[in-house]
């Protein structure tokens, strides 16, 4: 039977389970990212299981969020880290190398790898021919502990690309344009495999802006075809070994397909404050612009900054624009200097920012009170940028440039020519940034300074559970909503108690106090409650505030696992309309919990205080039960060995 590119990738790295949709099964993880926002974690669990070595062929801590040192609280982050990548055989990447997202793609991406990591972008590796999938922390730790990933085996969704790009039109054009058709909640369940003759119009660095941004359709991960594009590219990057030809069978099966004709694209932007929330830019009335930044995993490879370059050569950015810019690795940002790129930015008027995540994950550049901010970033959730009451538009870096010289959002197509890129026969390649483990690591102990407090870990479940409803939310909750991340927040990553102050800190200011209050309790969500970023945090910050279970009519799918990981019930409404009826401060009970559990029979939730009683459903696996009834995944780690 012939066979999409997917099936091929998950097939060589079967361990156990059948390949069939919904079915759980495990696969051997070939490489693991970490980063320093959510690494801390990582790495004290890692800690906890009291292995001596990684089971993984690669695995990369990369620092590259909480690079403000504004006080000692990110550096002894920064340390840990470092030690226990020391300790375990893990590459280190120093401050100031760049985005985990962009260097692995340089530096160690291979096709038809399964890549894991502790980041919701980490889909970036599929514009290579990847399978890279974002994950909770503790499943990185016991990718690297154990060497294997359990997953339940995808649908897959074909996305065919015909036609070519007209001028002016990106690959941040291009998913911006499928998020339109498909929304954030039309990825849910599948791989979202691209094929057909559009593909080689993109080059790998344009696959990956795809392949990133596919996160915020929900889906697993999204995959390209590894050709003779991505060969060039690895040739380029001194890896040409590494590459491996991969696509899918002729006539190869799909759980659903449909049609992109590039051509039909135009310069698109994702309004505020969702990145589906998309229109065409030449459609829009004109908006006057504040700030604008440039950058993040998503945009800020060599092409995408060098066409930035070209378009401010000569020119000056408006009076009234802040332009920030952030270079995706730091052998891009020394090509940049040395042709002279960097130079013509600076010229312009731009502010150059050292090669890491910056603005885009909330470190820094907050826009002024009620801004206007364009940015080439994958998502513009309230309040991510750290401003709440301005509005962050998502663009491409094509209509970033030109519209930091109008002043305003402005399609690029009017521009002018579009500038041509020159791509180097051999791209600069440096490892003064990387600190490579030594073969002999015995007695090596990991550093931990005072700001590193120990994780929350749950107790067995109990059959009965009950407690008031202290916080009713609508849909798409975003785990920038259950934990925000901002400059100020992000050097707490390690203190889950300090944390615990700014829990739901989006919605209300007193999510802790009633907490505490209450003795932890429960929370009611909407449809695809926990969408974004892959952090844990919002599942151990919850988890030690005593939330006992959230109950929604539909979950994101990493932070579905992240909840089942810390031994909190993910419970769905059978009756979607039931949820109307439920307001804070209901008290409420759930009887029976284990027999319902592991007779994969609906529990009853009773609302005592409005006297209802409806079905609610747990969705999840016979080893997801068993993890819930240990109180999560650590707990389950230490007494089994799978």
């Amino acid at each position: 039977m012939p066979k999409n590119l997917t099936y091929k990738i998950l097939e060589k790295n079967l361990l156990t389970g059948t390949l069939k949709p919904e079915n759980e099964i495990s696969v051997k993880v070939n490489q693991t990212l970490t980063q320093d926002s959510t690494g801390t974690m990582v790495y004290l669990q890692l800690e906890a299981m009291g292995i001596k070595d990684i089971q993984t062929d690669l695995s990369v801590a990369y620092i590259d969020h909480n690079t403000l040192q504004a006080g000692f609280e990110n550096a002894d982050d920064h340390e840990f880290i470092k030690s226990a990548a020391a300790k375990y055989g893990i590459i280190y990447s120093k401050p100031g190398n760049g985005i985990c997202h962009q260097i692995h793609l340089e530096r160690f991406g291979r096709p038809g790898n399964i890549l894991i990591g502790s980041d919701s972008h980490t889909p970036t590796g599929g514009g290579l021919g990847m399978l890279s999938m974002g994950s909770g922390g503790l499943d990185i730790a016991i990718g690297m502990a154990r060497g294997y990933y359990y997953l339940k085996a995808p649908k897959v969704l074909n996305i065919e690309l015909t036609g070519k790009l007209n001028p002016w039109v990106s690959a941040k054009d291009v998913i911006l344009y499928i998020l339109k058709k498909l929304t954030v909640k039309g990825g849910v369940g599948y791989i979202v495999e691209y094929s057909g003759d559009g593909v080689t119009e993109l080059s790998v660095t344009d696959r990956a802006t795809i392949t990133n941004m596919g996160a915020e359709l929900g889906a697993t991960t999204s995959i390209f075809p590894s050709d003779e594009i991505t060969k060039d590219f690895l040739k380029k990057q001194g890896r040409e070994k590494d590459f491996t030809p991969l696509s899918a069978d002729k006539d190869a099966f799909y759980d659903k397909k449909i049609t992109v004709n590039l051509e039909e694209i135009k310069p698109m932007t994702a309004m505020p404050h969702s990145p589906d929330n998309v229109a065409v830019i030449s459609e829009l009335e004109k908006i006057k612009v504040d700030q604008i930044a440039i950058g993040s995993c998503t945009n800020s490879s060599y092409t995408d900054l060098m066409k930035v370059a070209k378009i401010l050569k000569g020119k000056k950015v408006h009076p009234d624009v802040s332009l920030v810019i952030s270079p995706g690795s730091s052998n891009i940002l020394k090509m940049m200097a040395e042709n002279g790129a960097l130079g013509d930015l600076i010229a312009a008027g731009a502010r150059i920012l050292e090669a890491s995540c910056g603005p885009c994950i909330g470190m820094g550049q907050a826009p002024k009170s009620e801004a206007i901010s364009l940015r080439t970033f994958n998502r513009n959730f309230k309040g991510r940028c750290g401003t709440k009451n301005a509005d962050v538009y998502l663009v491409s870096p094509e209509t970033a440039a030109v519209s930091a010289i109008t002043g305003c959002l402005t399609d690029p197509s009017i521009f002018g020519d579009m500038p041509m890129i020159k791509i180097p026969e051999k791209f600069y390649v440096s490892d003064n940034y990387f600190i490579y483990p030594n073969n002999d690591r015995k007695d090596l102990e990991v550093v931990m300074g005072p700001n590193i407090k120990p994780f929350p870990l749950n107790k067995k479940l109990t059959t009965k559970l009950e407690g008031k409803v202290l916080l009713k939310t609508g849909d798409n909750i975003t785990t920038d909503d259950i934990m925000p991340s901002n400059a100020k927040l992000l050097p707490f990553r390690s203190n889950i108690p300090e944390l615990s102050k700014y829990c739901f800190g989006t919605l209300i200011d007193d999510f802790h106090i009633r907490s505490k209050k209450s003795n932890g309790g429960f929370v009611i969500g909407g449809e695809n409650y926990g969408q974004g970023s892959s952090r844990e945090h919002a599942a151990l910050v919850p988890l030690y505030l005593g939330i006992k279970a959230v109950i929604a009519k539909s979950f994101a799918r990493i932070h579905k696992a992240n909840l089942i990981n810390s031994g909190i019930l993910p419970l769905i409404f059978k009756n979607k309309n039931i949820y109307e009826q439920f307001g804070e401060f209901d008290h409420i009970e759930l009887n029976d919990i284990i027999h319902s559990l592991e007779n994969h029979i609906e529990m009853t939730l009773i609302n005592k205080t409005k006297n209802i009683k409806t079905k609610v459903i747990f969705e999840g696996s016979k080893r997801d039960i068993e993890i819930l009834k240990q109180g999560g995944y650590l707990n389950f780690a230490k007494e089994t060995d799978y």
